[in-house]
């Protein structure tokens, strides 16, 4: 089976017509009508169901036709991925990120990377959920680092990296602190802090409200220091994802282990890439990521 004869049966069946089919691969109508033939003869099955005029796929031909079109477009995205290596694209891996989520084990990955592929430049840039997605969606990074706030797209790769936990952070002086896990239900009329930039506050806080079903005030830090500090003064309880409290280990505070409903809140963090521009360095630099998460959480 060759490689062009999928493409002239993909063709054939978007057109819907041997002669516009013919047309855009640049070719006589008899020829793409032959190379189908022969397709069908290779696979020993009826791949076109032909009426006089008129034709229709078989249940054989549709299912073929959508795994040709998955290898049609695999098979591109390698093309292109091969010629940045002869290009000025060569070696680049531009990284979206979410504010507060550059810990030790986002650095040690590209410290690791870096080592492994010393050739290649990573660019990195931080920004909201929806920046993040208008960028990977326009082109301006290649990889996104989030935690998942929507239903997977089939538009793009959705590699989990971890779940990790949600924490209460309280001070060691607090009754609260000698609890080992604490339920949603029991903090949801109390004040709790939450980190986020100015332009996401509404957003942040709405999605807390809708996550965990908070009712009690919520108040925004705009980083990790001015929450641990109003924690400090007594103007709330914090309210940290696993990915973030890992990189504040202090003697004054403690994580606290949140549940809902009997089980462990968890967020879903994820690295997503276009389908279409998958690629060598967004595989690796994920299976770094993951591997890091993996040492970190076994340190």
């Amino acid at each position: 089976m060759l490689f062009k004869q999928l493409q002239y049966f993909v063709t054939v069946a978007e057109c819907r017509s041997f002669t516009e089919a013919a047309e855009k691969c640049f070719i006589s109508q008899s020829a793409i009508s032959q190379q189908i033939r022969l397709l069908e003869n290779e696979l020993n099955t009826v791949l076109i169901m032909r009426r006089n005029r008129s034709f229709a796929l078989t249940p054989a031909g549709e299912y073929l036709y959508q795994k040709s079109k998955k290898i049609l477009s695999d098979v591109a995205a390698v093309k292109t991925e091969l010629t940045k290596f002869n290009t000025e694209e060569r070696g680049i891996l531009r990284i979206g990120y979410l504010p507060h989520y550059d810990g030790d084990v986002f650095r040690r990955a590209i410290a690791a990377f870096t080592e492994e592929y010393p050739d290649t430049e990573i660019k990195v840039t931080n920004g909201t959920h929806e920046e993040l997605y208008d960028m990977l969606r326009n082109g301006k990074i290649d990889l996104a680092l989030s935690d998942q706030r929507r239903v997977f797209s089939d538009y793009y790769v959705n590699n989990q990296l971890l779940h990790c936990n949600c924490y209460l952070v309280v001070t060691k002086k607090d009754p609260l602190s000698k609890l080992n896990r604490i339920s949603v239900q029991d903090i949801c009329e109390k004040t709790c802090i939450i980190l986020a930039s100015r332009e996401q506050q509404t957003h942040e806080m709405m999605f807390y409200q809708d996550l965990l079903g908070l009712q009690g005030s919520l108040l925004c830090a705009e980083n990790l220091s001015e929450a641990l500090m109003m924690v400090a003064n007594n103007r709330g309880y914090l309210l940290l994802e696993g990915i973030i409290a890992e990189k504040e280990e202090n003697p004054l505070w403690k994580k606290i282990p949140l549940y809902k409903d009997g089980g462990e809140v968890l967020r879903n963090y994820c690295a997503f890439w276009k389908k279409e521009a998958a690629g060598f360095y967004n595989e690796e630099f994920a299976e770094i990521l993951r591997e890091k998460f993996r040492q970190a959480a076994g340190d």
